[in-house]
């Protein structure tokens, strides 16, 4: 038995609001993935109510999390995968959802075959890098049944960078309908950004999860070399995660901790940022990298290492910043030499790194969801 929706084509002639359910990750950290999912979502409600009625499903308890949101806030909190698929289930048949949006392969899939023989529309919405991430037995079954079973079901695939969506196509043959949907970028309050620093040193800043993804282990590799060949130089490391006692100890075996610090500010990575003179992202793969967007709204140089796609996508001019090898460390320190030798130079093109990432603004990103959204309901 199949539970039907109303056709798209009838919602726009009596002018229903599409049904949109947005799928948050089963983490513990409200931090990337689960912010964008918060900013779309608070925005559709906002600017587009009267065209999506929007609600979010939380299957975990996220720190952090945002009171008080405007669209409707969904919480089946799942201490097993089989309590999590019932929970899908009983969710997504309670209403007549126009389209569900779900996060990363591994979630689409479960979500898809815990609805089987309800008729909805999915999309799934790519947030890393999928040659990357099916690195284990789970994975790899899940990325093989998306393949076989579940893509061809699929409405659409949202990506948050264009070669992103080009890699998932080439690697799962898709012909599904693709869109790019960037991450939004939020602002700040920028009144203390570019202000003189109280001492001569330059601080590199690094912000993100503790993790192997990003790379906290090649930076602290370089930044011991460039210790070596300048003086004057401080690393702050900003974020969260399981990763944090290694971390510490790298720091310490490196002998690190006057010149290195691991700071947390969740919600707000502003006082860590305001405070420092270039970015450095050492990822080995990204989707995208909002981190890097929120130091260049600080107008900030980014240094990045060039993992496939995401900083890549981002750092299209030299005056944003320069793209390094994962694999070359030793371009990494040269990078960073750089910056040092030439801060004062580089810091001429705050104004144009600020008004380049505005590009990705709430309010302009969301114009593009909302056109995907439609898209992906009619499909």
């Amino acid at each position: 038995m199949q539970i039907a929706t109303m056709p798209y084509s009838e919602r726009l002639s009596t002018h229903t609001p599409l049904k949109i359910l947005y799928v948050q990750p089963g983490t513990s950290a409200f931090a990337g993935i689960e912010r964008v999912v918060d900013t779309i979502c608070s925005g559709l409600t906002d600017q587009y109510g009267s065209d999506f009625e929007v609600d979010v499903l939380y299957t975990s308890v996220h720190k952090n999390r945002p009171e008080g949101r405007n669209y409707t806030v969904i919480d089946r909190v799942a201490s097993s995968r089989i309590e999590l698929m019932r929970n899908f289930r009983k969710v997504i048949a309670s209403k007549d959802y126009d389209l569900i949006v779900v996060p990363q392969i591994e979630p689409t899939v479960i979500c898809m075959a815990s609805c089987i023989g309800i008729r909805r529309r999915f999309a799934v919405h790519l947030h890393g890098n999928p040659k990357l991430e099916r690195s284990h037995i789970k994975a790899k079954i899940l990325f093989l049944l998306m393949k076989t079973l579940f893509l061809p079901k699929i409405a659409s695939v949202f990506g948050t960078s264009p070669r992103q969506l080009t890699s998932f196509n080439a690697m799962f043959k898709s012909k599904r309908p693709h869109y790019w949907v960037p991450n939004p970028v939020r602002k700040f309050d920028l009144s203390d950004a570019g202000q003189a620093r109280v001492d001569d040193n330059v601080t590199f800043i690094n912000i993100g999860r503790f993790s192997f993804q990003k790379g906290q282990d090649i930076l602290l590799a370089a930044f011991s070399e460039l210790r070596k060949k300048r003086s004057d130089v401080l690393l702050k490391i900003v974020g969260y995660g399981d990763g944090e006692a290694a971390l510490r100890a790298e720091i310490d075996r490196r002998g690190l901790t006057d010149v290195v610090s691991l700071e947390h500010h969740p919600e707000n990575p502003q006082p860590a940022l305001a405070a420092s003179d270039v970015y450095v992202s050492t990822s080995r793969w990204e989707g995208w990298s909002l981190a890097i967007c929120e130091a260049l709204r600080f107008g900030l140089p980014v240094i990045a290492t060039d993992c496939e796609f995401g900083p890549s996508d981002i750092l299209v001019d030299s005056r944003l910043g320069m793209l390094v090898p994962v694999d070359r460390p030793e371009e990494l320190v040269n990078a960073m030499i750089y910056y040092c030798d030439n801060l004062r130079g580089e810091q001429a093109h705050a104004s144009f790194r600020q008004e380049f990432v505005d590009c990705y603004s709430p309010e302009r990103v969301l114009e593009v969801h909302a056109n995907a959204l439609r898209r992906a309901a009619a499909a």
